[in-house]
């Protein structure tokens, strides 16, 4: 099956992506947006706010290790970690439905780019601040009743995206 040691993971080429967690609840989302970015070697995880760090039982559960392949850091707020995103050179996008959003569908990551989404809370989703901050906004279209999915769901949806562009064609 292919499949790297943890050693190997972290010497592997990574996808030029930080996914940043903004204040989401539920150790179980994180642990699955964990095992998603370790299935697209994303470069990191970023926790931000209430979001539960590892180690962490509920985290692993979902995870299944993919929190120790997976490099990872913890800011006290999600703007703080989009500062620091800027600075070092990332364009970051908040996954959010905002006017001005750009759908995912039409969405083409550049091949020199590095990248970071911001995925929110459960309930309240990317905070306004943050929003503000981003370069763009990443929106998932939905032709349901409902207007939100799971922050794990968007997660899977949104990391293939850019493995899709930047990874997968190698």
């Amino acid at each position: 099956m292919q499949r790297l040691t943890v050693d190997e993971f972290h010497e592997a080429e990574k996808l030029p992506l930080v996914v940043v967690l903004d204040d989401v609840r539920s150790m179980y989302n994180v642990g699955s947006v964990f095992r998603t970015a370790d299935a697209f070697r994303v470069e990191a995880v970023w926790l931000c706010g209430i979001t539960s760090t590892p180690p962490s039982t509920e985290i692993h559960k979902t995870a299944l290790g993919a929190e120790e392949s997976v490099a990872w850091r913890y800011f006290p707020t999600a703007v703080e970690a989009v500062r620091q995103l800027h600075a070092d050179g990332y364009t970051v996008f908040s996954v959010e439905q905002v006017e001005h959003s750009t759908k995912l569908q039409r969405f083409q990551a550049e091949p020199d780019r590095h990248y970071a989404i911001v995925l929110g809370n459960e309930v309240k989703g990317v905070c306004q601040d943050v929003v503000n901050a981003s370069d763009g906004y990443l929106e998932i279209p939905q032709l349901g009743t409902k207007h939100s999915m799971n922050v794990s769901v968007t997660a899977g949806i949104v990391i293939y995206k850019f493995a899709e562009q930047l990874l997968l064609q190698h």
